[in-house]
């Protein structure tokens, strides 16, 4: 029989710690994360990582802020003590990145921590110990440089149960550089380097001018994204949107690419993601996920960010209002960029999205008045008076999508059958045409390629130059013929003869991160290399559109990943009740 519940006892501080370790240390990425918000909440300016074995065996963060009093040393390694609030209003105003006062004793009690430090002025240094408990003894001098030292080597050597819970070294270590490039987004001012195992793999110097901060976002998320992404800026209720979103056609088959900061935070919030999704949700393929570096700023005392103890999770006094305004904002910017020159990627991936047209009777429908202005302008843009279809051979039977009658702004194709008009999204067909002959190749002997004139020499991520090698047999099946030729550059030879007309440096960076992604599976990097396909709309004639049609045709009742049809059906009933007839 189990033991009876005992009487009620404080617990010891070892064991206390230990609780509240398991609320904010995860895993070694866990740790490192709360060290550096204590950096930067420290003014730090150059930040120095060191960690070993996936960070189990060591996480070193050196940093050159104000550094701590040798006669608070031990202190901060009890719990409940902090530097950054007094008050239950500096609480309710907070702007450090931490303030709980419970991360260095929780780390402390399930590793064996140095915490070693120099204020300027002084004119040495002091560290103190602790091996799973408070700290050891008092403080000890030694040399050091002005600011903090943290060590924790063999994290959760006390806790063993907590440590089969960890991943591979390659994953715990993936972990941690994410956590340095969250940072290194978040604070643009901020010299980070981060070695593993003596071995450098980061090194981020200051970013104050625009071509730096741009550099630090392309050795950050790639050069794909910046090459593909827009700029944004928006103000107003008092919230200001700043940063970079990603073009539709360089989404991704997870949200690995998600970035968003508020107040130099950075969060993972269900009202914000819902916000961009919603404001995505007519421009992306079903399970495709957009790309985004976003910052949000307003008044501290707007939002709680003492929500979670991780502190990623926020709530928000004016949730709709926040809501609302991202929503807005971003999709006010992916418009604009769809329409001008700024984003041709957008204009040619068709991010236009087709009304989803109501059915009953005349009722009015969204997107009347853009059905009557592509009427009236019919006869203009066809040249046949009185609107008939071109003459076709007597006899033949009307196939289901018609046959085309004209083009609208290089977007849209207009098509009469026998049931009324057909409207065609053209790029967005185009897309499903390609991905469905690239797939018949694939599925085949392989994709057919074509050699390029002059090979192309392409700098990119050194996870995309690992794809290389690490992806060969994959990309030859694909059309690429790749080769890696140096630490982050590749060397482009051929490609698939169906995309000969695309960018060759932003279709195989793109290709090469998605077969880098972890779920990178053929059929999504097959949609990628479809969102790249280009052609001038403009220059498309009434046969190339009929072949199109046909294509459609063939494909009808096929499974695609688009959450809509590439086209509409407008019957003759449908398009009386907009004229009022």
């Amino acid at each position: 029989m189990p033991e009876p519940i005992g009487r009620i006892r404080r617990l010891s501080t070892t064991l206390a710690n230990q609780i509240a370790a398991g609320e904010v240390v995860e895993r070694p990425a866990s740790v490192l994360k709360e060290l550096l918000e204590n950096s930067l909440d420290a003014g730090a300016t150059e930040i120095s990582i060191d960690v070993e074995q996936g960070g189990v065996r060591l996480i070193r963060v050196r940093d050159d802020g104000r550094g701590i009093h040798h006669d608070d040393l031990a202190l901060a390694l009890s719990r409940h003590a902090t530097s950054k609030i007094l008050t239950l209003d500096d609480l309710e105003q907070v702007m450090s990145l931490g303030f709980r006062g419970e991360a260095l004793p929780s780390i402390a009690s399930v590793s064996r921590l140095v915490l070693a430090s120099r204020c300027r002025g002084d004119g040495g240094g002091w560290q103190v110990r602790a091996e799973g408990v408070a700290a050891e003894a008092g403080p000890e001098p030694l040399p050091h440089p002005p600011g903090t030292t943290v060590e924790v080597r063999d994290l959760f050597f006390n806790t063993p149960a907590r440590r089969k819970f960890l991943r591979s070294e390659k994953t715990e270590l993936g972990h941690l550089q994410e956590v340095v490039k969250r940072i290194a987004l978040a604070r643009f001012d901020v010299s980070l380097r981060l070695r593993n195992e003596h071995r450098g793999i980061l090194s981020l110097r200051p970013a104050a001018e625009e071509a730096d901060r741009g550099r630090r976002l392309a050795a950050i998320c790639g050069a794909g994204f910046l090459e593909q992404s827009l700029a944004i800026h928006d103000a107003g209720m008092d919230l200001r949107l700043a940063g970079w979103i990603g073009a539709p056609d360089y989404s991704r088959s997870q949200a690995d690419l998600q970035y968003f900061f508020l107040n130099g935070r950075v969060v993972r919030d269900k009202l914000i993601g819902h916000a961009l999704r919603q404001a995505y949700q007519d421009l992306l393929y079903h399970g495709r996920h957009p790309a985004y570096v976003l910052y949000l700023e307003m008044a501290p005392a707007l939002v709680d960010v003492n929500v979670h103890p991780t502190k990623h999770e926020v709530r928000f006094r004016e949730a709709r209002l926040v809501h609302d305004f991202i929503y807005r904002s971003v999709a006010r910017a992916l418009e604009a960029g769809g329409a001008g020159a700024q984003s041709a990627a957008l204009r040619d991936a068709g991010t236009t999205p087709v009304p989803a047209f109501p059915t009953g009777g005349s009722q009015p429908r969204p997107g009347a008045g853009k059905v009557r202005e592509a009427m009236a302008h019919y006869a203009a843009l066809t040249g046949v008076p009185g609107g008939g279809p071109p003459a076709r051979s007597g006899g033949d039977a009307e196939p289901p999508l018609g046959h085309a009658l004209a083009q609208l702004h290089g977007a849209y194709l207009l098509s009469q059958n026998d049931a009324g008009l057909v409207l065609v999204d053209l790029p967005a067909a185009r897309r499903q045409v390609v991905h469905q002959r690239l797939a018949a190749g694939f599925a085949g002997e392989g994709v057919r390629s074509q050699p390029l004139l002059v090979p192309v020499s392409l700098p990119v991520a050194a996870d995309e130059a690992e794809a290389v090698e690490s992806h060969r047999d994959l990309l030859t099946r694909l059309g690429f013929d790749l080769a890696r030729n140096g630490p982050e550059s590749v060397a482009v030879h051929r490609l698939p003869a169906l995309l000969r007309d695309t960018d060759p440096g932003a279709l195989v960076r793109a290709v090469l991160a998605a077969v880098a992604e972890p779920s990178g599976a053929a059929d999504a990097v097959l949609w990628t290399m479809a969102t790249h396909s280009r052609g001038d709309a403009a220059a498309v004639t009434l046969e190339q559109m009929d072949v199109l049609l046909r294509d459609l045709e063939t494909q009808e009742g096929q499974a695609v990943r688009s959450q809509r049809p590439p086209w509409i059906q407008l019957t003759r009933e449908e398009l009386d009740g907009l004229f009022r007839r």
